[in-house]
């Protein structure tokens, strides 16, 4: 029963974690109960800590990213039982990242204030970054995301990015954790020090403002790529287009659900006919396809300037390719379209409606270096969706949130056209300038300002963060090994 006991509040904590993100926002929450579940493993072995840092990651991961259940069963038509052992898997898998950091921190030293106060926010952080980049990636609800827009710690992402608000984040709960006067010290100069980096301006606008015309066509995912639709999408996405006011309009993702090439001609002329008496361009999720069979989740640009187009670069495992001794997974579910080319890694923004817009799809926008590429060439930034896969839960909101944390790391106005939402405008500092609510088909019509310049995060990217990181683990290791060192002399 103790046992049990002891592995069922880290769960209940990490489960509770969740509320700091979106769409509930309480950014305190997380550092809060990481400071909890960091005090009570102050004295743990490794083993021990282990166990109790997977249960975290469990309830962490369970309560926040449950929401794969309804792709892979309601859309992906996965039978229940499978699709629910598949996201407990998944989940099962992300909990042993939290698990490995505190068994480091734990292995690197036994003394409580260097485990709290350094060693378990570094690992923290390490472990967090390593979950973003192994297997392709999956750093949704990295502790940072939990501070933007409205945390005191959001003035790091401009310097650090998500991983340095994440390190912040972490150090502001080993201080708390500590329940000494040098660690609510060291919580008033984090805070502080963040809130004093929020007035600084890394970037500096460029050229007269630009209206931007946002499409959420909200198409139902269901019909999406069913031919009776087809026609109904296709008119519909045209007359929004005609209602559009932008000189640049932007279509979510797959808008159009045909390669481009097989588009009817006087549909695509029609696209552009109506940006051109804008003076501007639209941009256009669609697939696209090459003559040596390769396709490509794709924008394509139509309009005034002569035609371009990005194709997407960072692929999601099993909805657009299959990974090696994965195709029995992708068997039991019914997506079309699964396993697109990756486009080229440095492709330039599209010059277009007189601005230099960078794309990205879908979750592309998760991870920020990739992005930062890009800048300083890019005036805007501009991600196209398809949150639908997620219907009504969390997933659209905790997207949006990433977002804001885009548009501080870059120092850009970030524009997003999603399917069935969120469709939004966002300030260079994470603020919301304009959205839609979800699943309502809309324009949102906002005038937005391109900028020039770099911040610190878009010259250097993770590496800063992730040394600082490394770093303090290095330092608390040596301080323990002469520790130990001293001790056997003695």
């Amino acid at each position: 029963m103790t046992s049990a006991l002891s592995l069922l509040w880290p769960a209940l904590l990490g489960a509770f974690s969740v509320f700091g993100f979106a769409p509930h926002g309480f950014f305190l929450v997380p550092i809060v109960t990481l400071a909890l579940f960091f005090m009570c493993l102050g004295h743990g072995a490794p083993r021990k800590v282990f166990g109790q840092g997977y249960a975290f990651g469990l309830g962490y991961f369970l309560a926040g990213v449950s929401w794969v259940f309804i792709s892979l069963h309601e859309f992906g038509q996965m039978a229940w039982p499978l699709a629910a052992l598949a996201t407990f898997l998944f989940c099962a898998f992300l909990a042993l990242f939290p698990a490995l950091a505190t068994a480091l921190a734990a292995r690197l030293t036994a003394h409580r204030a260097w485990r709290l106060g350094l060693a378990l926010p570094a690992s923290w952080v390490v472990l967090e970054w390593l979950r973003g980049w192994i297997l392709t990636g999956f750093p949704w609800l990295a502790i940072g995301y939990s501070q933007v827009p409205g945390s005191p710690l959001a003035g790091f992402a401009p310097l650090l990015g998500v991983y340095g608000v994440s390190l912040f984040s972490a150090f502001v709960a080993g201080a708390l954790a500590l329940r000494s006067r040098a660690g609510w010290l060291a919580v008033a100069a984090i805070g502080l020090t963040g809130w004093g980096a929020q007035s600084l301006r890394w970037t500096e606008p460029v050229g007269a403002p630009v209206a931007v015309s946002l499409v959420q066509g909200n198409v139902a995912q269901a019909m999406k790529f069913e031919s009776a639709r087809l026609e109904t999408t296709l008119l519909d996405y045209l007359s929004l287009v005609r209602r559009s006011e932008g000189r640049l309009t932007i279509l979510p993702e797959t808008a159009l659900p045909m390669f481009w090439h097989e588009v009817p001609a006087d549909y695509r002329s029609a696209l552009a006919n109506a940006a051109r008496a804008r003076g501007g361009d639209v941009l256009v999720g669609v697939p696209t396809w090459t003559a040596d069979g390769r396709y490509f989740n794709s924008v394509v640009s139509t309009g005034q300037a002569p035609q371009q187009a990005f194709h997407k670069v960072h692929l999601v495992p099993f909805g657009e390719f299959v990974p090696p001794g994965f195709a029995w997974i992708v068997e039991q579910m019914r997506i079309p379209l699964g396993d697109f080319s990756r486009g080229k890694a440095d492709q330039p923004p599209l010059a277009v409606a007189g601005q230099r817009v960078a794309l990205n799809i879908c979750y592309e926008d998760v991870f920020g270096e990739e992005r930062i590429h890009a800048l300083p060439a890019a005036t805007l930034m501009a991600n196209v969706s398809n949150d639908a896969w997620f219907g009504d839960s969390a997933a659209p909101w905790q997207h949006l949130q990433i977002a804001q944390m885009r548009a501080l790391e870059t120092g850009r106005v970030w524009l997003r056209a999603n399917n069935t939402g969120i469709t939004a405008a966002l300030d260079v500092d994470g603020r919301v300038l304009g959205q839609l609510p979800p699943f309502v088909q809309g324009i949102l019509e906002v005038k937005v300002q391109g900028r020039s310049g770099l911040t610190p995060f878009a010259r250097w990217g993770n590496v800063p963060a992730l040394l600082l990181a490394l770093l303090v683990l290095i330092l608390v290791g040596g301080w323990s090994g002469m520790g130990a060192w001293r001790t056997v002399r003695r």
